[in-house]
């Protein structure tokens, strides 16, 4: 069993993994793109699909990357696992009965959603390449929690009704978890401990404004 985490542990799971699991890195992307283009773009089913599509990132990133992966250098792994399974069970869920709806407007929400967005999709690996972290030791998008969980917060900013709190646990908590792999040197997640705080205070504010 191991407690400790360390940067060289993080950076050598993230090589084995990415180099296994090669070309999934490519599905991740263009399933992240569609995941937008629907967040965009209303039809009668797009909040469904854009759930559908969260729920398999996040599913995948429990299963595949926790449970499987980062479970041999850091024994949490297993915990971190089981709530993102839970997490992505919950979006499958509202794929059954739809709970989260999105419709982009305009406004300060959706661009600091965008922002998320291409924050989790883009700048993960663009800071990562400043700090010396090359591919493949690095997280790869919608397969990996920290870029996921950004790109989560940058959807949930452009829904267009209020995201129910259940929603919001997991995400939050794992934002908030983001101080740990920084502290090591994965200073990359420092825009996704900002997308979370941010994200979820934005979120809360939009809500009650709402609702008055």
């Amino acid at each position: 069993m191991n407690w400790t985490l360390t940067l060289d542990d993080l950076l050598a799971t993230f090589e084995s993994y990415n180099l296994d699991i090669w070309p999934m890195q490519v599905l991740a992307y263009i399933l992240g793109l569609i995941a937008l283009f629907f967040a965009i773009k209303r039809t009668a089913y797009s909040s469904r699909i854009v759930v559908g599509i969260l729920s398999f990132l996040w599913l995948w990133t429990g299963i595949g990357f926790f449970l499987l992966y980062f479970s041999r250098v850091y024994t949490p792994a297993y915990l971190f696992g089981v709530l993102f399974i839970l997490q992505g069970a919950l979006f499958f869920a509202s794929v059954l009965k739809p709970r989260l709806s999105f419709g982009f407007k305009l406004d300060l929400y959706s661009i600091v959603g965008l922002l998320f967005i291409a924050y989790g999709m883009i700048g993960y690996p663009a800071v990562g390449y400043f700090l010396g972290h090359l591919y493949p030791q690095t997280p790869p998008f919608g397969l990996t929690p920290c870029p996921t969980a950004a790109f989560t917060f940058g959807l949930f900013l452009l829904t267009d009704k209020k995201v129910p709190w259940l929603f919001l646990v997991v995400p939050l908590l794992w934002a908030i978890g983001g101080v740990m792999p920084v502290s090591v040197g994965i200073l990359e997640d420092i825009g996704l401990i900002l997308a979370g705080v941010l994200g979820t205070a934005m979120l809360v504010y939009k809500d009650r404004k709402a609702s008055t």
